[in-house]
């Protein structure tokens, strides 16, 4: 039986998915996350086989809740399930660790022949992220987005409002940690004030508006 672990912050998508799922007998959805934070949590309770993640996750955004989840659960394959077709997101998502890539505007067969591949321990890209990532795949190299892992979920975070003692709070770390990931951040995209990281956090789906 094939353990598969559903992480998306919207419940009928969570519900659309288990349906489709539903078509293989041999796999089992044995969780549902709505946070980055509740993905990790589970993953590294059940560990399921495959995760099956959205990128636009609260609190911690897909992309960091993989990079936790590669140290939580190393076996564990993980497969972008998204709307978000931006090819930096794509990048980002294959050096977190996802062994696969699929769109929501994909069909249902899309989806099965992702998680058939990931279980076959195949990847698995629709063929325009494959275009997108073809060079970084052949050559064996990874390209790293302008923010790093860290920081860009130190702007999702004050997007969403937390302050900078709830965030370190969150992570475990001080304060002074989060303020300078939050100040290189700033700096690297040219932004003045939280407003300005609210804005680029809705510009570029970071966070639902």
């Amino acid at each position: 039986m094939l353990d598969i672990l559903i992480a998306d912050d919207h419940p009928v998508v969570r519900s659309g998915i288990r349906a489709v799922l539903a078509a293989r007998p041999d796999w089992r959805v044995c969780g549902e996350a709505a946070t980055g934070e509740e993905t990790v949590l589970l993953a590294n309770q059940l560990q399921p086989e495959i995760v099956i993640v959205d990128y636009a996750l609260p609190v911690l955004n897909g992309i960091e809740a993989m990079r936790q989840i590669r140290k939580a659960a190393p076996k564990t394959k993980l497969l972008v399930y998204t709307m978000h077709d931006d090819d930096t997101l794509v990048r980002e998502a294959v050096i977190a660790g996802a062994q696969g890539y699929i769109l929501k505007s994909e069909d249902d067969a899309t989806l099965l022949a992702g998680v058939d591949a990931l279980a076959r321990g195949q990847s698995h890209f629709s063929q325009k992220v494959s275009a997108w990532l073809r060079p970084e795949l052949l050559g064996g190299r990874s390209v790293p987005g302008p923010l790093t892992t860290r920081e860009r979920a130190v702007v999702q975070l004050v997007a969403e409002g937390d302050t900078n003692q709830e965030i370190a709070d969150r992570w475990g770390v001080s304060i002074k940690t989060v303020e300078t990931q939050r100040a290189s951040a700033m700096r690297k995209l040219g932004l003045r004030s939280a407003v300005d990281v609210a804005r680029y956090a809705i510009r570029n789906r970071l966070i639902q508006p």
